[in-house]
């Protein structure tokens, strides 16, 4: 690595994250400031609040990633610009691509980086801070979906008219068992009740109802047995009906994964809003690069005027995207769009763009 490498990536790492702890500290400061009335209602003692913010930090450097390395790379090359840095390493013979290297390698670093934090770490701290803000600043969410039906087994079938999330308590239950298509097992019950000691489910008034071909009489003959109440172990628990909002903001992208096929095994709704999260979560390293490449283009030439119009021009451009990406996340996650196109097509018109762009830059 040369010492001009080295140079820029100095500077280019050291402002994004001063850049990062700045807008971190501001932000911060504004949702105290918002907050405090809840922390006062709910008589919160400051090693709780201070708590929320070791797990609100976090989060919200990763949601400012993207934006802070095109503010860090647009800095960093409009003072270089400005002070005839540019101009005096291409006039060396070192050309325009040859200088972007060391911009690539901080790309590199930070989206890995990023990629990492989004992907294990920040997850992690997620769910204590989402857990915070649904019991202090929202009101608990009854789950509160009637005729709910998902496959919680091969050929097996669950029913419940509705479930109060409350008192972990289900009414009209019914699990069915299929064999090539015909029913051989039904178990019924007038309602379940999770028992958190036992980690276990008891049947209120439940019956059995098994089903047996007699192949040699070409028919069917039934069993039914019944009581007042049974335990058993079913592959749900009281989680599967907690509030969902937000849900996939704790889970790691191996969790995601497997959430999305268990949702699509169950016949689950609202698969869009996991999706939609894991691929932008893998779109997200590739925008580093597409916006620091923005950010050099922009910012390189050296004009009479200043740079102050290449500038704006590359904030114009790094908001458009913003707001393109909230756009189609908003549609996929409605279903409307495939999750992958939503995810991914900010990207690839803006990286059309940073290619047309790069026809202007001084060579």
């Amino acid at each position: 690595m040369k010492i001009l490498d080295r140079y820029i990536l100095k500077k280019i790492l050291s402002t994004f994250f001063f850049v990062v702890l700045m807008l971190t500290s501001v932000i911060v400061m504004i949702t105290m400031t918002e907050k405090m009335d809840s922390f006062t209602r709910n008589n919160l003692t400051s090693w709780e609040i201070a708590g929320y913010f070791l797990d609100f930090i976090p989060w919200i450097m990763g949601q400012l990633s993207p934006i802070t390395v095109f503010i860090a790379t647009v800095f960093v090359t409009s003072r270089m610009a400005a002070h005839t840095e540019i101009v005096a390493i291409l006039s060396s013979g070192t050309s325009f691509r040859r200088m972007l290297v060391p911009y690539f390698i901080s790309s590199v670093l930070i989206a890995s980086l990023t990629f990492w934090l989004n992907g294990w770490i920040i997850p992690q701290s997620n769910r204590s801070r989402v857990a915070f803000e649904l019991k202090y600043f929202e009101k608990r969410v009854n789950f509160d979906r009637r005729n709910v039906h998902m496959q919680i087994a091969p050929n097996v079938y669950l029913f419940l008219q509705n479930y109060n999330n409350h008192s972990n308590i289900g009414y009209q239950f019914s699990l069915e068992k299929f064999d090539s298509g015909r029913l051989v097992e039904k178990l019924s019950a007038d309602n379940i009740e999770w028992d958190s000691i036992k980690n276990k489910w008891i049947l209120k008034r439940w019956k059995l109802k098994k089903v047996e071909a007699m192949f040699t009489k070409a028919r069917s003959e039934s069993y039914l047995t019944s009581g007042d109440a049974l335990d058993t172990t079913l592959a749900i628990t009281p989680k599967d009906f907690e509030n969902e909002e937000r849900q996939f903001d704790g889970m790691t992208l191996p969790e995601l994964n497997e959430t999305i096929k268990k949702r699509h095994f169950r016949g689950l709704g609202g698969v869009e809003l996991y999706e939609t999260e894991k691929h932008i979560r893998y779109s997200i390293p590739f925008t580093t690069f597409i916006l620091v490449f923005i950010g050099v283009i922009v910012s390189s030439r050296k004009t009479r005027g200043g740079t102050g119009f290449q500038v704006a021009l590359g904030f114009l451009l790094a908001f458009a995207f913003i707001i393109l990406f909230t756009i189609s996340r908003t549609f996929a996650e409605a279903g409307s769009v495939s999750p992958f196109i939503a995810a991914w097509i900010p990207n690839i018109i803006f990286a059309g763009i940073s290619a047309g762009m790069y026809r202007y830059v001084p060579r």
